[in-house]
């Protein structure tokens, strides 16, 4: 009988020994996210002055509350979305079943956070991590990221994942060659100097106009 494998319980290991997955650091790789010297990344002014209000509306919801999901993806990810044009055809966004993440705390008591999936044309996956705790960071969805990237359709085609629990972001590229290969972009946080989301808005819209 062929075992069900369930993507939060998978780990890199895993992933590597069912599916000879291999993560590859080579310069050139990441051509989707190697920018140039402008300091605004190709994006309008109209384009800035909104990821700067989200910068500022993330800041200030943390200073108010510890935020789950859906306040990430209503303040952050929602508009981050929109401004990439993923909200107009040829895109649609899919939205699939929230999952639990199991842990244990420095004191020994049980801790769940959620990672919720949003799906862009099977060639961009978005997960946004609940994060009511800082042990719950970006790469605690990696492996799971790396499960459905392997599982999407057309894998000769480089697929894309965008991990995120609001205040930090990592983008994941996935692609076959002789075996699949993949690896992390720089992981990019609102808390930095400027705005990071000039970056990951920029990724975002090199991967849209990608055939």
């Amino acid at each position: 009988m062929t075992q069900a494998l369930i993507a939060t319980e998978l780990t890199l290991g895993d992933l590597r020994d069912r599916f000879d997955l291999t993560r590859i650091q080579e310069q050139g790789f990441f051509t989707e996210w190697s920018f140039d010297t402008d300091p605004q990344f190709g994006l309008t002014q109209a384009e800035q002055q909104a990821l700067d209000r989200v910068q500022q509306n993330y800041l200030s919801q943390l200073e108010a509350q510890l935020m789950n999901e859906e306040t990430v993806k209503m303040v952050v990810v929602s508009p981050l979305l929109d401004a990439a044009g993923f909200y107009r055809a040829p895109f649609q966004i899919d939205s699939e079943v929230s999952v639990e993440i199991p842990a244990i705390d420095e004191n020994g008591a049980s801790v769940t956070g959620r990672i919720d999936t949003l799906i862009v044309r099977q060639r961009l996956w978005i997960l946004v991590i609940e994060s009511k705790r800082t042990r719950f960071s970006v790469q605690s969805a990696i492996p799971q990221a790396l499960a459905y990237l392997l599982a999407k359709p057309q894998l000769e085609k480089p697929g894309f994942a965008l991990l995120t629990n609001g205040g930090e972001f990592l983008l994941i590229k996935l692609q076959k060659q002789k075996t699949p290969v993949y690896d992390f972009s720089s992981t990019f946080s609102l808390l930095n100097p400027g705005n990071d989301l000039y970056k990951i808005l920029s990724i975002l819209k090199k991967i849209g106009q990608m055939p």
